[in-house]
């Protein structure tokens, strides 16, 4: 007999006779079990591999997507699109990425189609109307919608992608970074909570993104080697807990060397703020986990309008920092290696930066100008502070 087990989820999973599993769910009042494309049973070899399974295309199950439709004629776009989604390895942070874009910007105007009906004059029609104050999101949910075509040609469901749009693709941004000024560094990182002024430090003169500073270990920094190893980023998927994850591509696994500018305040954080333990956070939240962006940016806003820089985004620090290190004669291949970049435009080969070269490049940081400032974080009550002047 199959000896069924319970999945907290869509659907359940029962072990066959055979020892392999198959994945089962009820809809409309039927039981259903998992079929191929040519609709032939599908088995898995372990119940771990069933249970991904019926994860991966719960969605697609639900809307009654699934097994995809073959008759353009039959399948809407919204259920081909659905189907798509299901059944494609994404990173979660991208799996909920396209679904918005979906849901907010493609399926109130093409879902009820046809995917016969999705020609490339309803496409330019739809583009001339989505998202024209969100140039950004439109360029992705473009990109997205022609990529879906795509594989519809590919399923033979239309004889050509509609997606004709020259530069569609290319989003015009409205933001314009203009690098901070060291002294505006210094008055964002002072005017921020004592136990945060250490991320702006590190987010601008090592380059990180905020999901790698969020998931900073106290084994991730080498005080004597002066290093901060990034391993992991914190992600959060829309409506649920975080995710840790690797950094969002192989070179965003590195190594990356901090000037002796901020040394002091490397150190004075992990004495003061960072939790306990080699896996204590270096940013903890008030419930002791990862600290969300919203909790950031409450005092990010704040600290940008003390430094005059309103328009001065976090994310521009990073920019800052990569903008400075070039001005130290850092080789393309250097910032890549330091910002954890794997391509440049659509596609490159992977670029690694020896231990020694990073290195040297962090200590050519601590050249820029005639003296070097010590930048701290928020400076303790009662010590003096570097003295300073705002620049606009």
């Amino acid at each position: 007999m199959a000896r069924r087990t319970r999945h907290r989820g869509f659907g359940s999973v029962r072990q066959l006779p055979s020892g392999n599993w198959q994945a089962t769910w009820k809809l409309a009042g039927k039981t259903h079990t998992a079929r191929t494309d040519d609709d032939r049973p599908l088995t898995f070899s372990s119940r771990a591999k069933a249970v991904r399974w019926l994860e991966s295309h719960s969605e697609a199950i639900r809307s009654g997507a699934w097994p995809p439709p073959k008759d353009p004629e039959v399948a809407t776009f919204q259920a081909y699109a659905t189907s798509w989604l299901a059944t494609r390895e994404l990173e979660t942070t991208t799996r909920e990425h396209y679904r918005q874009l979906l849901r907010d910007h493609v399926f109130p105007a093409l879902g009820k189609l046809t995917v016969s009906e999705v020609t490339p004059a309803v496409v330019r029609t739809w583009y001339a109307n989505v998202a024209p104050d969100a140039p950004v999101a439109r360029s992705h949910a473009y990109q997205l919608l022609r990529t879906i075509l795509g594989t519809a040609v590919d399923d033979e469901l239309i004889p050509a992608n509609p997606c004709r749009i020259r530069g569609a693709s290319r989003a015009k941004t409205r933001h314009k970074t203009v690098v901070a000024t060291l002294d505006q560094l210094q008055v964002m990182a002072d005017a921020m909570p004592e136990r945060l002024s250490l991320m702006v430090l590190l987010a601008c003169w090592c380059s990180l993104r905020f999901g790698e500073l969020a998931e900073l270990r106290r084994s991730d920094v080498d005080t004597e080697a002066k290093v901060i190893r990034v391993r992991r980023a914190a992600v959060r998927k829309t409506g649920s807990a975080r995710v840790v994850k690797a950094p969002k591509s192989e070179a965003g696994v590195r190594d990356v060397h901090y000037p002796q500018r901020i040394a002091e305040a490397v150190t004075d954080h992990l004495e003061r703020f960072a939790q306990d333990g080699r896996d204590g956070l270096l940013f903890p939240s008030a419930e002791g986990t990862q600290i969300a962006p919203s909790t950031l940016y409450r005092h990010w806003y704040r600290a940008r309008e003390a430094a005059g820089r309103p328009d001065f985004h976090f994310h521009d620090l990073r920019h800052t920092g990569q903008t400075y290190a070039a001005a130290t004669g850092a080789t393309l291949r250097e910032l890549m290696n330091r910002a954890g970049q794997s391509s440049i435009g659509a596609a490159q080969r992977y670029w690694h930066a020896g231990r020694q070269e990073d290195q040297a490049l962090a200590s050519r940081l601590d050249e820029l100008g005639t003296n070097v400032t010590p930048m701290t974080g928020r400076t303790r009550k009662g010590a003096r502070k570097p003295a300073r002047t705002r620049s606009g």
